[in-house]
This record gives structure tokens, sequence and C-alpha cells, in this order.
């Protein structure tokens, strides 16, 4: 792919999304932003595709799991924040595939003077699947540092680490062994009976590139936002079967960003994104926009008028899904909501009902108060 050949196309999108901001932070953001997007797509196309493959983590609102994506997204755009996260696909087709995810990350030493920080941040995950009940569980840590690289942009790396489990049980499982005109869960199945559990380590490591300009206050609304990065999970390739045979979890590739632009002197923000992940044979690729509006200023005079703000996008999943979704942002809080409407070639079965996902995040320091610097 010749990176050139994109260069007029994303020109073009960031001369309608700064439309109104500053002419010389518009330049710089653009140098700045093309260097990260060729370096990004030189990136990927090193990347080595594996032959065989299991899947690791899947959601459908990746601002909202930050730490799913890039160990180094910790402490990366917020000085603290917490998220929660709950995903239910296929309830049309079987039964549910249920999903829990948690997440806390936050800077440790803010200091103005310094040239860097670090930052820390845990994770809870936990899934649920089919009849089986087939199920992981995981619980990681994160640690990263961003390198201030000038007023406005920083540089990141980070690595996680955790413990994972798996569990199965086989007695929920019909086999054609126990078939005698009908089922008989009295005849042996020759498969492993009850809870089978196995386990494996978690890794993973990222990098990022973070650009924040957010002088002035929202009725300017000059906010200038952009996020690339690339993580990598699982490089160490762990044992993933249950029957301790060579089945092994392969390394996840993820390259994503994503763009908070204000159109100035309106209240409106445009929110492009983009999340590429491949693991094995498995690939995903994730586009859309969001278009936020604020509908409320928070006020400089009493902590009891808080901003508020509501977003509605649509992403499309490459040969999956389209995901229309909701967030609604009061102060420090968003709720977010999405829906998979499936269009791939499951959808004969499951009437294009995908899966619902439900988030709820907490930042600080309050995304409404603009401040007359960036913030690292």
């Amino acid at each position: 792919m010749d990176s050139n050949f994109l260069k007029p196309v994303i020109s073009a999108s960031f001369d309608s999304l700064t439309n109104g901001v500053n002419k010389n932070d518009c330049i710089y953001f653009k140098i700045k932003t093309m260097k990260a997007i060729t370096y990004l797509l030189f990136m990927l196309l090193l990347i080595p595709l594996p032959k065989l493959s299991a899947q690791d983590i899947h959601f459908s609102q990746p601002s909202m799991t930050p730490l799913v994506q890039n160990p180094a997204l910790t402490g990366g755009e917020h000085d603290l924040r917490a998220i929660v996260n709950y995903r239910n696909q296929w309830n049309s087709v079987a039964s549910p595939y249920k999903t829990y995810n948690g997440s806390f990350d936050m800077k440790l030493n803010q200091k103005k003077d310094t040239k860097g920080l670090f930052a820390c941040g845990i994770g809870i995950f936990s899934d649920k699947a089919g009849d089986s009940k087939m199920g992981t569980t995981l619980g990681m840590l994160s640690i990263a540092y961003h390198l201030r690289l000038d007023k406005h942009s920083t540089l990141g790396v980070g690595i996680t680490g955790g413990f994972a489990q798996r569990s199965i049980n086989y007695s929920q499982l019909q086999w054609t062994s126990q078939y005698d005109g009908t089922h008989n869960a009295s005849l042996p199945s020759g498969e492993p009976m009850g809870d089978v559990r196995s386990t494996y380590i978690h890794s993973g490591a990222g990098v990022l590139w973070h650009y924040n300009k957010s002088e002035g206050y929202i009725s300017g609304n000059d906010l200038l936002t952009a996020t690339v990065g690339i993580g990598l999970f699982q490089p160490h390739h762990p044992n993933y079967s249950f029957y301790g045979t060579e089945e092994q979890l392969y390394t996840r590739y993820v390259a994503h960003g994503n763009i908070l632009a204000g159109i100035k002197n309106t209240n409106l923000c445009i929110v492009p994104g983009f999340n590429f992940s491949v693991q094995g044979k498995a690939k995903e690729f994730l586009l859309g926009t969001s278009f936020r509006y604020i509908t409320k200023e928070n006020s400089k005079y009493t902590a009891y008028s808080k901003g508020a703000a509501i977003s509605l996008g649509l992403y499309y999943r490459s040969m999956d899904a389209f995901i229309p979704v909701l967030s609604i942002e009061f102060g420090q809080y968003t709720m977010g909501i999405s829906y998979d409407i499936n269009v791939s070639k499951l959808k004969t079965a499951s009437s294009g009902r995908g899966g619902l996902e439900l988030s709820i995040r907490f930042v600080s320091p309050n995304p409404f108060v603009y401040k007359s610097a960036s913030r690292i």
C-alpha cells in the first residue's frame, strides 16, 4: 500500500474537521498526525499473519475499553478514569454470550516541570458463552510511561500482565454417542465430564501518541484532540486447550485511532475513529464517526451546574455489523449504549439482532472544564 495515495484524503478530512480552529494549530496538528498515521500504516504492513487462531476479547465501543485495546492507553487520556462494560450477544440465536469488563487507570507523578509521567491501571474481564457456559476470567495490571514531546503532545509506552482462567461445563452438552433414538444422558459421551478448567498467563505491550489542544472555553469550542496507537497481546502464544493439546492463543495486534474536533463557535464536535485487529486468521476492522453536541456548558461560578453533551454515531465492523452508538455525558460521567445490527451470513438465523453493549465511565478532571494549556 502506498501511503501517498491516502494523503489527499486525510488532508481533506482534516480541513473539514478543523474548520474555524487557529491556522497555526491546524498546521502543527496535521503534520504531527500525518506522520503518526503514515507510520501506523507502515507498521500494519509489517504484521505477520499466523495460520491458526483462537480469538481474544471483543467489544463494539473501543473508546470505552481502553486497556483492552492498548496498555499504553493507561493514563494516556485522563488523569483518572474508571469504566464498567456489559455486552450481551447472540441472544436471538442460542444461549447468549455475556461479557463483563471493568477497568481503572490513573496518572501518578503529575508535575508540570517533569519531562513525563508514569501511570498504572487494573482490569477485570469475565465472559460466559453458550449452553456449556464456556468462559474466560481475566485479571490484569498495566503500567505506562508518557513522555512529553511538547506543550500539546505526548508519546507513551505501556505493558500489561495478568492471569486468566478458562472454564467449560460439559454436563450441559449433548453428544452423538448419547443418541439412541432420543438423547440419553446416561450413555457415555467419551468426553470429559463436569467442570473443566485451564489457566494461562496474559501479557501485552503498546505505544501511543496523544495530542490535546483545548485552550479557551466551550463557547469557543476549539477543542482538538487525537490519539493513535498500536498494541499487541499474548506475544508468548499461551496454551489454550482444555485437553492439554497444543492449541495456542495467537498474538492479537491492534491499531487504533480517533480524533475529537470542535467546530469553532458552535456546540458541535466531530469524533471519527477506527480500530483494526488481527489474531490468526481472524481480522476485524471497525470504522465510524460520532457527532457530539454540547447541550450545557459547565458553570464558571458554581459546582452545581455541570456541563452536558450527547453523541450519536454509526460504526461498521467489516463483513459483520452496523453499530449505532449513543453516548450521554453529564459532568464527569458518560453512559454509552450500542447495538450490533448483524449483516453477516448469520443474519438469516439472527434476524439482524447481534449484541447490546452498555458502558459507564467516570473521568477526572471534568472534561467540560477547559484549561489554558493541555494536561499531561
